[in-house]
């Protein structure tokens, strides 16, 4: 459901609230930091379009070879990003770099190597909006994303919480990994989001 008051957007789902143009700054250093030092025809992959901001922060770092493919469940979603919420983020998905599609993230996960994969679609690996989702953060899941990067790869996880099982399993599955909290909003009093950076070994 997407909600309006006055220049406020809001994205629900289930009753959970996922995304408000109020606070996005997370969002965006999620895709700055996973994106930035890629080179070349970098290959990447979003979980959730959001409203475009992630999106937007990664196709700013990446060189003009890069492609992009943001994996979105919600027609919902990508028509308001092609409409009504276009604007907010600078239009991401008008950029020659992206590729929408329609699906389950893990999905993708077996169809190509990635350079860096970027996970935005939950409140975070202990709140996974739909019950699917929930295994992509399972031992089991880990070694399904460090199999779909390639050697150096980056994996980027957004958490509106720390998640202490998870940071386990990532160091279970071999993953170097930090974890960063950041400003909702970007300013010094705002709740802090947990973004989770890991890498597979080259």
């Amino acid at each position: 459901m997407l909600r309006r008051r006055g220049g406020i957007f809001e994205i629900r789902c289930d009753g959970w609230d996922l995304m408000s143009n109020r606070a996005y700054h997370s969002e965006q250093m999620l895709g700055r930091l996973a994106c930035t030092g890629l080179a070349g025809a970098a290959r990447v992959l979003i979980g959730g379009l959001g409203m475009g901001y992630t999106l937007r922060a990664a196709l700013d770092a990446l060189p003009a070879a890069a492609c992009v493919t943001v994996v979105e469940m919600f027609a919902q979603v990508v028509d308001w990003n092609r409409g009504l919420l276009a604007g907010l983020a600078g239009r991401p998905l008008d950029d020659a770099r992206v590729a929408v599609c329609r699906a389950d993230v893990a999905t993708l996960l077996d169809e190509a190597a990635f350079d860096a994969i970027l996970l935005d679609v939950d409140n975070g690996p202990d709140a996974a909006m739909l019950a699917d989702n929930a295994t992509l953060y399972t031992t089991k899941g880990l070694h399904r994303l460090r199999a779909a990067l390639t050697p150096g790869g980056r994996l980027a996880v957004w958490s509106a919480d720390p998640s202490p099982r998870f940071e386990a399993r990532m160091t279970e599955c071999g993953l170097d990994w930090q974890r960063t909290d950041v400003a909702a909003r970007g300013a010094p009093d705002d709740p802090l989001h947990t973004l989770y950076m890991a890498q597979v070994r080259p």
